[in-house]
């Protein structure tokens, strides 16, 4: 039995997307803990996406990602479930 190498690194892809993730979700309920407004944090946040997205990878390239955006929201791919709190 061989290790496939691509699937070596597209689990460690996930893993560290899992942990990227995580760590936003922690300063989303820091800042509410500190009674920043969901309309706000979610803002900046956006700003400041985009804002990385146009400095990795170009003005066009985040211009396109972006484009795709409307399509995917409607597909779900950003719904995640709510746990009661």
């Amino acid at each position: 039995m061989s290790i496939d190498p691509a699937e070596t690194v597209a689990e460690e892809t996930r893993l560290q997307q899992q942990a990227a993730l995580s760590y936003v979700t922690e300063a989303f309920e820091e800042a509410r803990l500190d009674g920043i407004e969901d309309d706000c944090l979610v803002q900046m946040a956006l700003f400041a996406t985009f804002a990385e997205l146009v400095r990795t990878y170009g003005e066009e390239a985040a211009a396109t990602f972006a484009e795709r955006l409307p399509e995917r929201i409607r597909h779900g791919e950003f719904t995640v479930a709510r746990t009661k709190q």
